[in-house]
């Protein structure tokens, strides 16, 4: 008889739930994690008493109340709302595009139909009925002014290639409202666990054997031999030993630094659209939780390219890497005792509540 039912690959909010859930079921899990923390990207330590997001800013929003009320368990939240600032050059912009994006991009439009025709104006005869690549699908949404601004420049330095170059997808989640409402997310419920998330993970993982820097790689049939089934969180190319090759990622670096003032930019998030201006955004910490110490925490972030050994943050789901990631698929599917999960897992970007939901549907194949 095996020690363990479940060995979780990952401490992060994937394995966190799963965790949690199958502990309430009876079974017995271990949890371990490659890292010396638990909470994976989401994880937050305490500096000068503000709540630093290590791997770049995660704002918990969501319209499904189930969901909201699930993670309530685990925290209280405030209610921190993302509105984030747009800078070129000399110039500050609202995000998500706006009313009070348009006002002051254009000093002569004070109404939504009078932006709205500055937009289709702005289009012109650029339009595409069907936009086949990112630059096309942004020139639709908001015209030439706002791309080339706020748009261009931004998503070339995030994703290290030319907009052209970029399938349209990636810009639609992107707001555009005919509103003075510079609340980035629509959903009904936003906040930031306060405290901040590492205090929530913890609390998910009560009780529960959790082994840090423990590489599963390093000790796999150690691993495989002390538990009945497996839930790995890890990148879903990594666990077959990149057999047909590896999927692509982009990474991010960071330049955290504490300065000796109290307010540093005002905003938790600004972004950086110029492309000469090396980092993509500049985040504040303490304006997560409406801070008031005397000193400030922020963090320049870099996107640059992954290779074999960096931290993967975001899967390039352009076509070539989807039909490489289908193929590592079926493979995951010939796993009978193994469960793919989470961003990494199944190579897909998901917002926190995604998660969450994601967790919820493989919890619903294990016994």
């Amino acid at each position: 008889m095996k020690k363990y039912d479940y060995l979780i690959v990952g401490s992060g909010l994937f394995g966190a739930v799963c965790a949690h859930e199958l502990t309430k079921r009876g079974k017995k899990c271990l949890v371990i994690e490659k890292r010396a923390h638990i909470g994976g990207n989401i994880y937050t330590e305490n500096v000068e008493g503000i709540n630093v997001h290590r791997y770049g800013a995660h704002i918990f929003h969501t319209s499904d109340r189930a969901i909201w009320e699930y993670v309530n368990q685990f925290a209280e939240f405030n209610n921190y709302i993302n509105c984030p600032v747009a800078r070129y050059h000399e110039e500050c912009y609202n995000l998500p595009f706006n009313m009070n994006t348009f006002t002051k991009l254009w000093p002569d439009v004070f109404t939504p139909a009078e932006a709205e025709a500055r937009i289709a104006e702005e289009r012109g005869a650029s339009y595409v009925e069907e936009p086949k690549n990112l630059e096309e699908q942004a020139i639709n949404l908001v015209g030439k002014t706002i791309y080339e601004k706020l748009v261009k420049g931004y998503t070339e330095k995030q994703w290290g290639k030319k907009c052209t170059e970029l399938p349209a997808f990636i810009i639609r989640r992107l707001p555009v409202r005919f509103t003075f409402d510079n609340n980035y997310f629509n959903d009904r419920y936003q906040g930031i666990p306060i405290g901040g998330y590492t205090q929530m993970i913890e609390k998910m993982l009560s009780g529960i054997e959790v082994r840090l820097e423990c590489d599963f790689f390093a000790h796999k049939c150690e691993f495989l031999d002390e538990a009945d089934k497996i839930i790995y969180t890890g990148a879903i190319d990594r666990y077959f030993e990149y057999c047909y090759g590896p999927l692509e990622y982009r990474s991010v670096r960071f330049e955290t630094e504490v300065l000796d003032m109290p307010n540093y930019q005002g905003n938790a998030v600004v972004n950086y659209t110029a492309a000469e201006v090396p980092f993509t955004r500049i985040i504040e910490h303490k304006h997560f939780e409406f801070g008031t110490q005397p000193k400030t925490v922020i963090s320049r972030e870099y996107s640059s390219a992954w290779k074999v050994g960096d931290e993967p943050y975001y899967p390039v789901n352009d076509q070539k890497n989807s039909d490489l990631y289908a193929k590592y698929r079926a493979l995951a599917e010939k796993e009978t005792n193994v469960f793919f999960g989470g961003r990494l897992g199944q190579y897909k970007y998901y917002d926190m509540d995604d998660v969450i939901l994601s967790a919820f549907e493989a919890l619903k194949t294990m016994d």
